[in-house]
């Protein structure tokens, strides 16, 4: 095998596929990176959970492929100079060349690296990467990390029409994001679960502008957004019917400023540690809503300005997961919703098209 291609671009695909290698292996061959010189040149590591592929623009020479060590390989491109890196293999043993440097490693047989999984489509969707990735990254925070419920561990596609809504939960909220999608082919409706570790590599491969298409298969989902590939295994289970644990026609509304009230917990919160946990009590009333906290250390009180009477409501909070929804709801002004100090709180656009919903479980106030 015998290829050049410029450090940039062979760096930046080993670091993407380097994402899905696995850190321990018995097979010695999943710790490495597979790379075939064909028609193109591609990079792939796969950990028997998700796998990424990653083309590369590059002069071929001599077709063959090889497994090289992902860690050592990232570390040689990372450091060489800004130039382009030649390429060639004799049997297991590795020249590589860039500028004046030079190094000869061993790479092992590509039979021991496992294939990819190939994905029949059976649905598809495609939409733009800015707006998948701030789908992921306003609705992960929500996944469930309990593996006694393994469907949880993941986030819920559910495609109706032309709107995808992706939903997140863990027992303690509920994070739900939809968007119109630019493409859909297949069922008119269809749903499936993507694993949370698969969807943190979804969103950082979407760092561009460009479009990227889902398929989905029958026991695989497929991302692929230009050269660059991702294919996970679906998670299988009855995953929570959010619809119905969402509660409507709540009595008690009130608007708030996302950021202020933001602020406002923030400094409160600075008496609560990992040791010393206590919620946030919050009293919504005409206009302000007040919050304190009291740990060994001492208390905190602040006051946030509302529009709406939240007619004297108490209720409790774990103070990061009502900051994890303020920080990911995309609007500066929320409406908040409540029956009682014991329904979950909803928390939602103030005005405007309802495309994110946030719902978070109050925590039992101890009395004063």
């Amino acid at each position: 095998m015998k290829f050049s291609c410029e450090k940039a671009l062979l760096s930046s695909a080993v670091a993407v596929t380097s994402r899905a290698v696995a850190a321990k292996s018995s097979i010695p061959a999943m710790e490495g990176i597979l790379i075939e010189a064909g028609e193109t040149l591609r990079l792939t590591g796969y950990n028997l959970e998700t796998g990424i592929q990653a083309g590369v623009p590059a002069e071929i020479k001599e077709k063959g492929s090889l497994v090289l060590s992902a860690r050592l390989f990232g570390e040689i491109v990372r450091k060489m100079p800004d130039d382009v890196v030649v390429f060639s293999s004799n049997g297991y043993t590795v020249n590589i060349k860039c500028g004046l440097s030079e190094f000869n490693i061993l790479g092992t047989d590509p039979e021991e690296f496992p294939e990819l999984p190939s994905v029949e489509q059976q649905n598809a969707l495609t939409l733009g990467q800015p707006v998948l990735r701030s789908m992921i990254a306003q609705t992960l925070f929500a996944v469930s990390d309990n593996e006694s419920r393994p469907i949880h561990t993941g986030s819920l596609f559910e495609v109706e029409e032309d709107r995808l809504t992706v939903v997140s939960v863990d027992g303690y909220r509920l994070a739900l994001r939809r968007e119109k999608v630019d493409e859909k082919r297949g069922a008119e409706s269809f749903s499936f679960v993507v694993p949370g570790s698969a969807l943190g590599e979804v969103e950082k491969i979407c760092a561009g502008e460009e479009s990227v298409t889902i398929t989905q298969g029958a026991r695989h989902v497929m991302f692929q957004t230009g050269d660059t590939v991702l294919v996970c295994r679906r998670l299988e289970g009855e995953f929570l019917p959010y619809r119905n644990a969402i509660p409507k026609n709540n009595t008690i509304q009130v608007d708030v400023d996302a950021k202020t009230l933001l602020a406002c917990i923030d400094r409160v919160s600075l008496i609560i540690s990992e040791k010393l946990k206590s919620p946030l009590r919050c009293v919504f009333g005409d206009g302000m809503v007040s919050i304190t906290t009291k740990t060994a250390i001492g208390d905190a009180a602040d006051q946030c300005p509302v529009s709406g009477d939240g007619q004297g409501l108490e209720i409790g909070f774990n103070n990061k997961y009502l900051m994890d929804a303020l920080k990911a709801a995309p609007a500066d002004r929320l409406r908040m919703e409540f029956t009682s100090g014991v329904a979950p709180c909803v928390i939602l656009p103030a005005g405007g098209e309802e495309n994110f919903i946030y719902m978070v479980l109050p925590v039992r106030l101890k009395a004063n």
